[in-house]
């Protein structure tokens, strides 16, 4: 029997990660011998522009979390900020002073002076 099946399309990474980003995750999951999966991502309700982004090692799956891998990092994302996050790309920066992951996302539409809180609308469910 005959099927027309369409081949299935990968979907798209709701968060993917920088070369730069994934680089820095694997090195340092490399150092917590087997203790993590892999990141956790969110956000959180605060600071002056009304949110700011979470990021922390996640030792394994939560309840309806969404978990995507990419450049072998295990990204783990918050039920409550997948729609805040869609199209986030996390990278990381390397500057004079210091080092640090950035959160690179189309539905952010401002930040407060410090960087530390930002403002985000959703992103339309289709």
């Amino acid at each position: 029997m005959e099927t027309n099946a369409r081949p299935r399309r990968e979907r798209p990474k709701p968060v993917r990660l920088s070369e730069a980003a994934a680089t820095r995750v694997r090195e340092i999951m490399s150092g917590a011998e087997g203790k993590y999966q892999g990141v956790r991502v969110g956000v959180k309700n605060g600071g002056c522009a009304g949110m700011s982004y979470t990021m922390d090692y996640a030792e394994d799956a939560r309840p309806f979390e969404e978990v995507v891998e990419d450049q072998g990092v295990k990204i783990f994302i918050d039920p409550k900020a997948i729609l805040f996050l869609i199209g986030t790309e996390l990278d990381f920066v390397q500057e004079k002073l210091g080092a640090r992951f950035v959160f690179n996302n189309p539905n952010q539409t401002s930040a407060c002076g410090c960087g530390e809180s930002v403002q985000i609308t959703p992103t339309k469910a289709s």
